[in-house]
């Protein structure tokens, strides 16, 4: 089969939809197509020529002039919004695409053309086939109900696989279940939800599904041999041994001594609530320690398997290889066709702000980006479930990271708009001493515009400056008091033991005074958090101009003790609209003695807005 479609033809329709299996090959084809007269002719040059200075992509600029667009992911929003005005105005009369328009937008044309019914799988190495859902939704754009009695579908396909898809085509096809493929994290969230408490009650489960009706109608597609009593009970055994077996290894549940009933662990909860799969979570057990820095987090993020089908495209480990000698963190040179490398490297990418090679980069990197906060937050539940300190608040550095797009150790001033490293020099106290962080130039400008415009005025325009000044009055500012109150342990306690932390200007408890309480007890330290810079019109989303998605204001409390590392107590709070009162309980060290322990005010969103406070305890014998 021949690669080039510019021989075909078109000219016996009057709108054209090809398919392409790769971005890269709606680029390829369209060049060829290009140079077809009857598409100079039909467009009215003066139109298009206005048209183009719209248009961001150079490729599509270019076949544009010719009457033919281009439609996939890499493109930017405005482009796609201009090919699809074009196509659907019939400024243009042939549209090439990729599978996932099929999908997302219905832009019926009186021919479409599949052009091939492969696409290269990166994570196996070989071409697979599309999906025949994907193939029945190509086809399903052919005819114009208000112009067209019929339509035209032309698939072109290997000789060896002519039989197959005319069969396909032509009779009736069955839709099988997928469900053996996730059926360990499916059974999961069933186990946690309470609906399967033992291996009989799995079995049970699995005769409800439309898995179970397939598979009686269908034996052999699931590799059934026979359809008898023994053997479907038999296969349905094994499956749910199986199943069990892979959560218990990934430490997803617990099987009692009897081997009959089957609980939750926290893993499988957290797995359950993020919808993870349950290989991420084993993963997360395994490779977690007390001790984890942002290199490894890096890398733990970027092993999960949920990254495990990002695209690693044709010469892409090539690509990979180029991009890696760029970014600060090394990453194995054997493994540049690797999903898990790739994402790796995007993330350190996004966080050195770096231009990636292609458009094809920046669709992947939104990809891993949308994932990355629900696995960071599973991977932080994780952390606080064993206690690390250390390690719990280096995800939460990495989450900052994650949606600011900064480097942890960079200066936090780059997270406002238009700054760049060439500012910072800028950034200086009335003693001429450089501003190093936010919190700092947030307290310099409250309510100053004047301040800022004096240290800005000469690097940029003044509708920069403002832009500057609007994000800085927004970014939250939090006071914070905090009183210890002792729960009551028997019905004749007193329950309103509670005694004020005094913090001092400095942040910081006074040292002089230490709160006595008793070994072994549970506290609740009682949190009130007001907000400074208020706004008659609360934004609850938070400044995130680098992440794809709107995020909400939120906030992390922590109580550790810095000297063993422990992490005692973790909470998450909301966007803070003016107060907020929640409250942190905790035990007692079991032996007497005096204990310094930390509370930290840590933001999900930004970096350097952080705050911590020292709570000094003089534990007494209970």
């Amino acid at each position: 089969m021949k690669t080039s479609i510019s021989a075909f033809p078109y000219q016996l329709c009057s709108k054209k939809k090809i398919f392409c299996n790769i971005q890269l090959a709606t680029k390829y084809a369209s060049l060829n197509i290009r140079v077809n007269k009857p598409f100079q002719e039909e467009e009215k040059k003066k139109e298009m020529d206005n048209i183009l200075l719209g248009v961001h992509d150079v490729n599509l600029k270019l076949t544009l002039a010719f009457g033919c667009g281009l439609h996939h992911a890499g493109l930017q929003e405005k482009d796609r919004k201009i090919v699809e005005e074009l196509f659907v105005n019939q400024k243009i009369q042939v549209l090439i695409a990729t599978s996932t328009l099929a999908w997302g937008v219905n832009f019926p044309a009186h021919l479409v053309i599949i052009k091939g019914t492969e696409y290269y799988d990166g994570k196996t190495r070989r071409y697979v086939d599309f999906p025949i859902t994907d193939v029945l939704q190509m086809m399903g754009r052919a005819g114009r109900p208000q112009f067209d009695a019929q339509g035209t579908a032309v698939i072109l396909v290997h000789d060896i696989k002519k039989h197959f898809y005319k069969r396909f085509l032509y009779e009736p096809f069955p839709v099988e279940s997928n469900l053996l493929s996730v059926l360990a994290d499916h059974m999961n969230a069933e186990i946690v939800s309470g609906t399967v408490n033992s291996k009989q009650d799995a079995m049970d489960y699995i005769t409800w599904t439309y898995f179970f009706r397939r598979l009686v109608m269908n034996p052999s597609y699931y590799e059934l041999d026979d359809t008898d009593y023994s053997s479907i009970n038999r296969y349905l055994s094994e499956l749910v041994e199986k199943c069990v077996y892979d959560l218990s290894q990934s430490y997803c549940i617990g099987i009692d001594e009897d081997n009959s009933r089957i609980q939750p662990t926290t893993l499988g909860r957290i797995a359950s609530y993020y919808y993870l799969s349950h290989k991420t979570l084993k993963m997360f057990h395994e490779e977690l320690s007390e001790v984890c820095g942002i290199p490894e987090l890096i890398k733990i993020l970027s092993n999960s398997h949920e990254y495990a089908e990002l695209p690693v495209r044709h010469n892409e480990d090539q690509q990979n290889s180029e991009l890696a000698q760029q970014l600060p963190l090394e990453v194995s040179p054997h493994t540049m066709d690797s999903s898990h490398t790739k994402t790796n490297l995007l993330l350190q990418a996004h966080f050195s702000t770096l231009t990636l090679p292609s458009s094809d980069y920046y669709t992947d990197t939104k990809s891993v980006l949308d994932q990355a906060i629900r696995i960071l937050q599973a991977l932080l539940d994780t952390s606080a479930d064993q206690g690390w300190l250390v390690t719990s608040m280096c995800i939460i550095n990495l989450l900052q990271m994650v949606l600011q797009g900064h480097w942890c150790h960079e200066s936090t001033l780059l997270c406002l708009p238009h700054i760049m490293t060439y500012h910072l020099e800028s950034f200086r106290k009335p003693n001429g001493n450089l501003i190093e962080c936010l919190p700092e130039l947030m307290a310099l400008c409250d309510g100053k515009f004047e301040v800022l415009f004096s240290m800005l005025k000469d690097e940029m325009r003044r509708a920069h400056i403002e832009q500057v000044y609007q994000i800085l009055t927004k970014l939250p500012q939090l006071e914070v008091k905090m009183h210890l109150k002792k729960n009551a342990s028997d019905e004749g306690a007193d329950e309103n033991q509670t005694v004020e932390i005094a913090i001092t200007a400095g942040g910081h408890r006074n040292a002089k005074q230490w709160i006595k309480v008793y070994a072994d007890q549970e506290y609740t330290l009682q949190l009130e958090l007001s907000k400074i810079n208020k706004t008659k019109k609360p934004d609850t989303k938070a400044y995130v101009p680098k992440f794809p998605k709107g995020k909400d204001e939120g906030w992390i409390l922590i109580l550790g003790e810095i000297e063993s590392q422990e992490l005692i107590a973790l909470k998450r709070v909301g966007y803070v609209r003016y107060h907020s009162r929640p409250q942190l309980a905790f035990f007692t060290p079991e032996k007497p003695g005096r204990f310094i322990y930390t509370f930290y005010l840590m933001s999900d969103s930004y970096l350097g807005l952080d705050q911590q406070y020292d709570i000094f305890l003089d534990v007494l014998p209970s």
